[in-house]
C-alpha cells in the first residue's frame, strides 16, 4: 500500500522553482503528478532537506525521491530509478566576468566558488583547490555573486536564471559551456517497483505526445536569460 491510501505516491523533491514548489506547481511537480496520474496514481510532494530526504526515502518512510542523478542505488539500495529520465539539467556557471572553461571542472581550481549544501554531483566534481562556500538555498547562494561575495556560483541552468530573474539581479551571466548535461531520474522505493514500467512509459508518452513540450514553454522558455 502506498503512503496516504492506496493509490497515492509521497516523493521528496529536492528541486527548486520553477522546477517544483511548495505548492507543487514547479514545472516538475506538473509533469510528475500528471504522469502518475495516468496510470491511477495520486501524487503528494514534499521538501525535505537533501539528505534527510534520501535517507527517508530509502528506509521507505516516503515513497522516493522526484529527481535525482543516475547512479544513486549504489549508495542507497532500496531506491531503485525510472528508467525515462524526467528533465536533463544543465549545470552552468554563473558570474560576473566572463570565465573560460574550456577545460571544465578544472577551470573552478583557484578561484571562489558557492554551491547549494547537499548537491552530492557538484561536491564530488568541484575541485577541491577552489574556494569553496556552501549555503542553504538558491537565493542566498544568488545574492553572494550578486555582493561580490564570491567569484562564482554552480546551480542548475534553469534556477539559476528563475532567481536572477525573480530578483531583477543585473550583470550576472551564464558562463558556456556548461559544465555538464544530466539526466535526472524518479526515484522509487523498491516496495513500488512493480508500477515503475507503467510510469516510465506515462512519461514516454507524455514527451510523444506533445505535453511535456508544453509544459516546457510554459514554465521554462521565459526563464531564458537574454545576454
Amino acid at each position: 500500500m502506498c503512503l496516504g491510501g492506496e493509490n497515492e505516491i509521497t516523493l521528496n523533491s529536492a528541486a527548486e522553482t520553477p522546477l517544483s514548489n511548495s505548492r507543487q506547481s514547479g514545472f516538475l511537480d506538473e509533469v510528475a503528478k500528471e504522469a502518475f496520474s495516468r496510470i491511477g496514481y495520486r501524487l503528494n510532494i514534499e521538501h525535505l532537506p537533501p539528505e534527510r530526504g534520501l535517507k527517508n526515502s530509502n528506509k521507505g518512510l516516503i515513497d522516493g525521491e522526484l529527481i535525482r542523478i543516475k547512479g544513486l542505488g549504489k549508495l542507497y539500495p532500496n531506491l531503485i530509478f525510472v528508467p525515462e529520465n524526467i528533465i536533463s539539467l544543465e549545470f552552468v556557471v554563473f558570474s560576473k566576468s566572463p570565465l573560460n572553461l574550456s577545460n571544465g571542472w578544472s577551470d573552478l581550481s583557484g578561484k571562489t566558488v558557492a554551491h547549494v549544501n547537499g548537491w552530492k554531483y557538484l561536491e564530488e566534481n568541484i575541485p577541491t583547490t577552489a574556494d569553496i562556500t556552501k549555503v542553504g538555498n538558491a537565493t542566498i547562494l544568488f545574492n553572494l555573486l550578486e555582493k561580490n561575495r564570491t567569484d562564482s556560483v554552480v546551480y542548475e541552468l534553469w534556477g539559476g536564471n528563475w532567481v536572477v530573474l525573480k530578483h531583477s539581479m543585473k550583470g550576472i551571466i551564464v558562463n558556456s559551456p556548461p559544465l555538464a548535461i544530466k539526466e535526472m531520474f524518479i526515484y522509487l522505493h523498491k516496495k513500488h517497483e512493480k508500477i515503475i514500467p507503467k510510469l516510465s512509459k506515462a512519461l514516454r508518452d507524455m514527451k510523444n505526445d506533445g505535453r511535456y513540450e508544453f509544459l516546457v514553454k510554459k514554465h521554462l522558455t521565459p526563464l531564458e536569460l537574454q545576454p
